[in-house]
C-alpha cells in the first residue's frame, strides 16, 4: 500500500513503533543508512514487540539506492521546514514518505530535490520544534490510508 523510509534513523524505540505502525496498516518499512542502532538491539525489539515478522523491513547503504529498489511513483518529505500541511496532499497507494533522523531531520538538499508538493509538513503549537518521529510517521500513514477508505482494515 505505502512505504515508510526513514532516513538516517537514530532512536531504536521510534523504529520499533514504525514497525508496529506498518504491520497494523501494510506498510513497507524502508531504512538508510548509517543507523544509529543494531538491528537486533533490545530497545528496538521491545518497542516492535512481536511484529517484525509481519513487516517488510529493507535496509539500504543510500537513499538513491533505497529509491532505486523500491521504485514509489511519488516520495513525500516531511519536515519542519516545508510549508504545505500534511492534510492538503491527495495520496495514492504505492507513495512512499520519508522521514529523517530525529536529531537533524532530512538534509535541504533532500527535502530541494522534490516537488514542493511533495514536502509536507505537521502544524504544532508556534515555538515547539517537531513531534516524536514514530508520532509523526503514524499521522501521515492514518491520514493517507484514511484517504484511499482504509483498505484491508477492519
Amino acid at each position: 500500500m505505502f512505504s515508510i523510509i526513514l532516513y538516517e534513523p537514530e532512536i531504536p524505540p521510534n523504529t520499533g513503533n514504525i514497525i508496529r505502525l506498518c504491520a497494523n496498516t501494510g506498510t513497507d518499512l524502508h531504512l538508510v543508512e548509517p543507523l544509529g542502532f543494531k538491528m537486533d538491539e533490545k530497545r528496538l525489539r521491545r518497542a516492535g514487540l512481536d511484529y517484525r515478522e509481519f513487516v517488510s523491513v529493507e535496509t539500504h547503504t543510500s537513499l538513491a539506492a533505497c529509491l532505486d529498489a523500491v521504485r514509489p511513483p511519488r516520495v513525500f518529505a516531511l519536515s519542519t521546514r516545508n510549508s504545505q500541511r500534511y492534510d492538503e496532499a491527495a495520496f495514492r497507494p504505492g507513495d512512499a514518505f520519508l522521514f529523517g533522523p530525529e536529531t537533524r531531520g532530512l538534509p535541504p538538499d533532500v527535502l530541494e530535490g522534490l516537488p514542493p508538493g511533495q514536502r509536507l509538513r505537521l502544524p504544532m503549537q508556534e515555538g515547539n520544534r517537531s513531534l516524536n518521529l514514530s508520532n509523526a510517521a503514524a499521522i501521515v500513514v492514518f491520514e493517507a490510508w484514511r484517504q484511499l477508505g482504509f483498505p484491508g482494515g477492519t
